[in-house]
């Protein structure tokens, strides 16, 4: 009999998780009972510990993720093939509070970032250029390319040219969406000056988006509307954009306490492993930063499904108890007004990485945000307003979701993975694996490897190495995206297009 190679992550689970491939006819000894696997099993899979008649739950996480599609022995492969979701449309939900005391110390932790006027905290000192429709978009990459040009970075750290297909030829709230986006992005702290591009004669008309921005600070935020100037735009473009330049290569970084931290919460090609590595990894994490007094943000409502009760019971108020209820719900109707199932997920990386039901999806992903109080629940678009955990409204799509979670105020996201991406948002998008074999496949892409949680590694010990890695990014150092240059964003659309 070959090494046991499995994790039962709740003592109520009826599943168990491989740890590697386990071959048809292998015997596992679980609880004191012996189990003949009856499939090929691969890793990230899960293999049924009892008997299960048709209909019945199937446990993980000490929670139902769906149920028997057909009667299934104990030794099986559980897949999509035979379970089945138990989600439905939207639900009437009972608050029922729960708290846990969380045994965090304050460690007094600083990072090195850079203050703003108005008090808030970036940790990059870029220069953006932030175009309010699409059609100037060529525009404002030349632009950012020849200020890069002549500047060669000296005193800030990037320039970058935010484009987007939008700004025009949208109606109600998709054009609202728009303009929440790029004003959340104007007032990021992460950009020591901004460049508003405009035509002119776009639906998000430039002075009223400049009025939508409220207090800015005008030294360090300017308008340039591209139809008003009589002959060469990028000759003034660049005008602006050196004064522009000269405040923010001005600015230094300084020691900070971590409670100035803003850190958005995101998973995407999440596998079997994702909620037993990364995701709690990253929740670990999370605790840490809320009880220093910091910030973090759960958001992939699509992806709460199933686990939404957990985060209701955790809001500090009935009041953020029923914001929680219309954030699930909202979204459910979004699905049937669509005529699309709530249940309509995982992708198929995520079914080929282990999971099964968006229940099993969900439980996963929730881990991201550990165990702390609810203390705030935001709409799309919505800047943050309180420190401590905060649910915001976004759908699952990676970029929409990471430049959401960025949009509210995030200096930087961490993104959890198991099978791999690439890309990055308009801030730090760190990439944590939730396997070893993707770290040391995917160099190129992966900022922290999760994995180690499977192969001795205990918990406290690589929490506190991978809370220095966010500290060191928060100070300076780039990860992964940033250095291969990955950086875009995506705002959300729902209706129609003129």
């Amino acid at each position: 009999m070959k090494q046991t190679a499995y994790l039962q992550i709740n003592k109520a689970d009826t599943v168990v998780v491989c740890l590697r491939p386990i071959d048809k006819g292998e015997t596992l000894e679980i609880g004191g009972q012996r189990i003949t696997v009856r499939q090929d099993t691969p890793a990230g899979h899960k293999i049924l510990l009892r008997d299960t008649a048709k209909g019945e739950n199937i446990i993980k996480y000490g929670y139902p993720i769906g149920h028997a599609k057909e009667n299934l022995e104990a030794g099986e492969w559980v897949n999509e093939h035979n379970i089945g979701t138990n989600l439905a449309g939207t639900l009437n939900y009972e608050y029922k509070p729960v708290e846990e005391v969380l045994d965090i110390k304050d460690e007094h932790r600083t990072f090195k970032g850079y203050v703003r006027k108005n008090g808030e905290v970036g940790v990059r000192n870029e220069v953006w250029i932030v175009p309010t429709v699409g059609c100037v978009n060529g525009i404002a990459e030349r632009l950012a390319k020849q200020l890069e040009q002549e500047t060669r970075l000296e005193g800030i750290d990037a320039v970058h040219a935010w484009h987007h297909n939008y700004g025009c030829s949208q109606l109600g709230d998709d054009h609202e969406n728009t303009r929440k986006i790029l004003r959340d992005i104007c007032l990021h702290p992460n950009a020591g000056a901004v460049l508003v591009l405009s035509l002119g004669c776009e639906n998000n008309q430039p002075e009223d988006f400049m009025r939508l921005l409220g207090d800015y600070d005008a030294d360090r935020i300017r308008l340039l509307i591209t139809q008003k100037v009589e002959g060469d735009e990028m000759e003034e473009g660049m005008k602006l954009l050196r004064q522009l330049y000269a405040k923010a290569a001005q600015d230094k970084r300084s020691e900070v306490p971590v409670s100035k931290l803003r850190v958005g919460l995101k998973c995407g090609g999440s596998d079997g492993f994702s909620g037993i590595t990364a995701n709690p990894l990253v929740g670990e994490f999370s605790d840490w930063l809320v009880a220093q007094g910091g910030t973090t943000i759960l958001t992939e409502v699509p992806e709460m499904f199933g686990a939404e009760t957990i985060l209701m019971n955790r809001c500090k108020t009935p009041q953020l108890f029923q914001k929680t209820v219309s954030l699930i719900n909202d979204f459910k109707d979004y699905f049937l007004s669509h005529g699309e199932p709530v249940g309509e997920n995982p992708s198929p990386g995520n079914k080929a990485g282990g999971i099964s039901t968006l229940e099993d999806k969900a439980l996963g992903c929730t881990q991201k945000c550990g165990r702390a109080p609810v203390s705030g629940v935001l709409e799309y678009g919505e800047r943050l307003r309180h420190n401590g955990l905060n649910l915001l409204s976004a759908p699952g799509n990676d970029l929409v979701a990471a430049t959401a979670l960025a949009a509210s105020g995030c200096q930087l996201v961490l993104f959890t993975t198991g099978r791999g991406t690439p890309f990055g948002t308009f801030v730090p998008t760190m990439k944590i694996s939730t396997n070893s074999n993707l770290y040391n496949t995917k160099r190129n892409w992966i900022d922290f490897n999760a994995g180690e949680l499977v192969e001795g590694t205990d918990m406290d010990s690589l929490r506190n190495r991978f809370t220095d890695k966010i500290i060191a990014t928060a100070s300076g150092d780039l990860v992964r995206n940033e250095i291969n240059d990955y950086r875009e964003i995506a705002i959300f659309k729902n209706g129609v297009t003129l």
